[in-house]
């Protein structure tokens, strides 16, 4: 597998965790009398190796992409230990390692398994088949793809998918504008519905947002989205499509039924929707210690079922299919690494924020509404932005907690707010290349089957002109004056 697009699939996939990480950081529940990180006391510089750590995810596998290949551990490792080692002598070994043990017992152990299961799980199957990319095909798939992409995650919706789409369309001669309407619904606004979609919402879930709270809030902003997407795109599907006259009927090599192999880890899937089902409802009110950091008897058979189900993924599933999917056990080594990293380095961004206008962020804070009256305008367009360039998990995260962090209160009167925060992370993230994990994804696949992509900026020119003005309309009608 050439080396740029084993850059990119780690990209997309090291985004998507990113921003699943800073979502997770604001909840936590530490015991009594674990040590505390007063986030009034930290300047802005403790927040630079975070910093430091998105903008490398972000730009360096565009500039130097060979470089990141071999190195990108390094770069982590590099920024991890140059805020660590500083905390440690400035504000003791005891509060460093509790705050290590906190983001990996309550975060990143959940978010990473949580990911592995959902990638290995979704890598088991394959659709194989001939299929002809006419308007009406090219939709369906499009159509069945925003649908699941709740389901099995916008990461496992685009893998399953992007292949046949890509195979159908082999013999068009217009084939950018599917692509690019691909990664906006299948690959973001289509994972808005659950916390199996997107990292930001499953951080929200780890939280205390409630699984099926995405579903009933932004059903009908993606309803909204999707509808008018879906629909501008047949109608340009429809004209380039008739500028192909010579278009044959169907591709050249001999036709294959359709069909499906792995089908069991369709079942898998149902496994783990019910394994994080499982711990949204069952509240046994046991946990286990580790240096004051409480873990829930819920969240840690949940995690338990989750390996499992990965074990038994791994064992059902035929090796040769894993191979025509191209799977790669190599993503989920980069995310591990990377996002490692974000989680220890956002520390100080958490604490700097829950502190609220005694923070150094207190600027940003009355931006959005500080303490007062939530500007859920702000609250989507600032969100959305961020998400576009910095990745949506951990923008979803910061703002989370600009809100306040409480949950029960997000859900309940500030529910409008929540709703700006968590589709302006989930639809932005479509903005650019690096704003969500499948994106750069499926545009290194693209370009390995002979599309020839846009760049990044290039891109931006389709977001832009598409996308913005439907954003513009979203937050008139759903978040102006709530």
């Amino acid at each position: 597998m050439p080396v740029f697009r084993h850059a990119c699939r780690r990209l997309g996939v090291v985004a998507a965790g990113a921003t699943f990480f800073m979502s997770i950081a604001p909840a936590r529940a530490a015991a009594e009398g674990a040590p505390h990180l007063d986030g009034s006391q930290l300047g802005l510089a403790w927040i630079i190796p975070f910093i430091g750590i998105l903008l490398s995810i972000a730009l360096v596998p565009l500039v130097r992409p060979q470089f990141w290949h071999h190195h990108f551990g390094k770069v982590a490792a590099f920024w991890g230990l140059a805020f660590l080692l500083p905390f440690a002598v400035v504000h003791g070994a005891e509060l460093a390692l509790y705050e290590v043990l906190t983001v990996a017992l309550t975060e990143y152990l959940p978010f990473i398994i949580l990911l592995a299961a959902l990638f290995v799980v979704a890598g088991g199957v394959r659709l194989k088949g001939t299929l002809v990319g006419t308007p009406a095909v090219n939709l369906g798939i499009l159509f069945v793809g925003t649908a699941i992409a709740s389901w099995m995650g916008t990461t496992g919706a685009c893998m399953l998918l992007i292949r046949p789409l890509l195979r159908a369309n082999e013999n068009r001669r217009y084939r950018v504008h599917t692509v690019v309407f691909f990664i906006f619904l299948v690959g973001n606004i289509g994972g808005a519905l659950t916390p199996l979609g997107d990292p930001p919402l499953f951080l929200g879930f780890l939280q205390g947002v409630s699984f099926f709270w995405p579903t009933q809030h932004l059903l009908l902003p993606m309803l909204v989205c999707s509808a008018i997407l879906l629909g501008l795109y047949v109608a340009l599907d429809t004209v380039l499509f008739r500028r192909e006259p010579d278009l044959r009927e169907g591709p050249p090599e001999p036709r294959v039924p359709f069909g499906l192999e792995g089908g069991v880890n369709l079942l898998l899937l149902a496994g783990i929707i019910g394994a994080v089902l499982l711990s949204g409802v069952w509240k046994p009110g046991v946990t286990l210690t580790v240096y004051h950091v409480p873990v829930a008897l819920e969240n840690l058979i949940r995690d338990l079922l989750l390996l499992a189900i990965i074990g038994l993924s791994w064992v059902l599933t035929s090796r040769e299919s894993r191979r025509l999917n191209d799977f790669s056990w190599f993503p989920i080594v980069e995310v591990g690494k990377l996002f490692a990293t974000i989680f220890v380095t956002i520390v100080p961004a958490i604490a700097i924020l829950r502190a609220g206008r005694g923070g150094a962020l207190a600027h940003l804070v009355d931006l959005v509404g500080g303490t007062g009256e939530p500007n859920n305008l702000a609250y989507f367009w600032l969100t959305g932005a961020l998400s576009s360039f910095l990745d949506n998990a951990p923008t979803y995260l910061v703002f989370f907690n600009m809100a306040g962090a409480d949950p029960q209160q997000l859900m309940g009167a500030w529910a409008t707010t929540l709703g700006a925060i968590s589709a302006g992370a989930v639809f932005m993230g479509a903005n650019t290349y690096i704003g969500n994990a499948p994106n750069f994804m499926v545009r290194s696949i693209a370009e390995e089957r002979g599309v020839a992509m846009p760049s990044f900026f290039g891109y931006m020119a389709w977001s832009c002109g598409i996308l913005l003005p439907l954003f513009v309309l979203v937050s008139l009608v759903f978040y102006a004056g709530a």
